[in-house]
């Protein structure tokens, strides 16, 4: 009898301390005031970046880690790292913002589409720094192709919003392609 009592004696003030530790379990989380973060009016931004994707030559900007499928017949399963340049124009000797970098993989039994999941690095002006991340599915072959922008960095801090890819040009003998991205992002 004294064991039982003992049991739920203990049982009680076991759980008696769970409910009150978890009672208060909240108080790692408090508001903050957005100027202390330095958070000013948002604002939404529209850049009009080209990405160049080189698979060949001396100097490739994306290379293959995991090959496709052997039979399959839209690349699935092929994983590549991109440290892509995004220039101002479709030329590639056009001035250079940044560069993309990140991995794309062929996701897709069906169609050519791709997982993009990539930083916008920034290297020019007052953007120098900051990032705009994309994460999404690119069907490589329709006319414009959207992805949303899931955050950012630096200026870009709390971003959100998306981008329209459509290819401006693209060599199927060597792989490489220029896509041309709009951007569209709301930031602080």
């Amino acid at each position: 009898m004294a064991r039982v009592c003992l049991t739920l004696a203990f049982q009680f003030i076991f759980c008696f301390f769970i409910i009150f530790a978890t009672a208060d379990d909240e108080s790692f989380v408090r508001t903050v005031d957005r100027k202390l973060l330095g958070l000013k009016k948002e604002k939404l931004s529209h850049f009009r970046l080209y990405w160049h994707d080189i698979l060949g030559g001396r100097n490739p900007t994306a290379v293959p880690v995991v090959p496709p499928s052997s039979n399959s017949s839209t690349a699935f399963g092929m994983i590549s790292v991109i440290d892509d340049p995004l220039t101002l124009g479709p030329q590639l000797s056009s001035k250079m913002v940044g560069r993309a970098q990140g991995f794309y993989a062929s996701a897709s039994q069906q169609e050519v589409g791709l997982l993009m999941a990539m930083n916008f690095a920034f290297m020019e002006g007052k953007y120098n720094g900051s990032t705009i991340t994309v994460l999404g599915r690119n069907t490589v072959f329709p006319k414009m192709r959207e992805m949303p922008v899931i955050g950012g960095s630096g200026l870009f801090r709390f971003a959100r919003g998306y981008v329209q890819a459509r290819t401006h040009r693209f060599d199927p003998t060597t792989g490489d392609a220029v896509v041309e991205y709009n951007c569209y992002v709301m930031h602080y």
